[in-house]
Formats: structure tokens, sequence, C-alpha cells
């Protein structure tokens, strides 16, 4: 199936895998600025045993719902993507290092079945089923991407980039009650997120109408 590279699948792939997530093959509509102007994401901590992470987690999302500003936002939302991005082990990572690879290609069937070969390894690895879900969705199959999304969401109902996703699945096709409470679940965990706003007011004043 032929993938579109438009403006709104970009967007969804900045919101579902972070704005690093975003490969040249698939950003080529929406250009990175001069590489002067970019700032280096904070590196990936060692990693973690399980409650360790959930900590760091927890601490991470509460500290995203207090931030003061949206340069001090971004900074959380890059750690906690940085947390998620960690690979449970070295064939993960290679694995998920191929696949990538493959999506910059625009060999979009091989890296799913490369993600295939993840999920199967490691089930619990979020981010394979979140970067299966974005992959899908650009191929414009909504039924493998809604039940990849739920995969994650039953791992990290916080996961906003699955939340917004969902979102954008859902106003897509068609369904703007439920597009509109995916947004809202998704602005619960992270208000600093860019662009949704904008979708809750317009869809607010469509679904629930005009405030008299």
């Amino acid at each position: 199936m032929t993938v579109r590279f438009s403006i709104a699948r970009v967007l969804f792939l900045a919101l579902v895998l972070g704005t690093s997530g975003l490969t040249p093959a698939l950003a080529q509509d929406h250009p990175a600025p001069p590489a002067k102007q970019q700032k280096k994401l904070p590196e990936a901590p060692a990693k973690l045993p399980k409650a360790d992470r959930t900590k760091n987690l927890d601490f991470l999302f509460g500290a995203l719902k207090a931030a003061p500003d949206e340069a001090s936002a971004k900074h959380v939302e890059a750690r906690i993507w940085a947390i998620w991005l960690q690979t449970p082990s070295d064939t993960a990572a290679l694995l998920m290092a191929r696949a990538k690879a493959a999506v910059d290609a625009q060999k979009i069937d091989v890296a799913i079945k490369l993600l295939d070969a993840v999920i199967k390894l490691r089930p619990d690895y979020i981010e394979a089923w979140n970067r299966r879900a974005t992959l899908y969705y650009m191929q414009n199959d909504y039924a493998h991407a809604l039940a990849d999304i739920r995969e994650v969401l039953i791992r990290e109902p916080r996961h906003f980039g699955a939340l917004a996703g969902l979102g954008m699945i859902m106003q897509d096709v068609g369904d703007e009650k439920r597009a509109l409470e995916a947004y809202r679940k998704a602005l619960a965990v992270n208000p600093h997120l860019e662009k949704i706003p904008d979708q809750v007011k317009a869809l607010t004043e469509k679904v629930e109408g005009r405030d008299i």
C-alpha cells in the first residue's frame, strides 16, 4: 500500500513517536530546522529495574503536569520518551535499529515485519507496539493501528502519544466524539502537547456546541 507523507501524518508521527522519533523519510514534508538551531535531547538513562523505572515515570509525569513553561515541559517530555525508548534486550535493540533503517528507506512492510519480531520476542516493550501502530496508520490500516494502540494503552495508560494518535484516527474515520475524548485524555496527561488544544477547541464546538 502506498504511504502518503502528508502534513497531518507527519504531525501524527511527531505526537506518537516524539519529535526525536521522526525519520528523514517520513519528515520530508516538514523539514527540520538547521542543525545549529536544534537542541540535543537528553540521552536515554541506563537500564533500570522495573520498580525504579515506574517510580521515575511517576515522578516525570507529575513534573510534566507541573511544568511552568514550554521549555521545561519539553525537557521532561524528552526524558519520558528516553525511558520509553529503552530496549529490554540487545536483540530487541538491533531489531528496532533495523526497523528504523527500513523506515528511512521507505520500506514500511519490512519495518513492520521487524517490529512483529520485536513484539513476539518482547511483548511488554511498549515502543514496539507504538511504532508499529504508527506505521499501520501511515498505510491507512486503521484496524491494525487501533489494535496496537490498545496494546500500548493497556501497558501504559498515560502514553500521551498513543492517546493523541487514537484521537487522530477517530477524527479521520469521522468519530468526532471519541476523538475529543482521546484528545482530552492526552492533554490531561500532557497539557503541553502542540496542536491538540486547537483540535479540542474545534471538536468541542462541533460535538458539544458553542456556549451561549
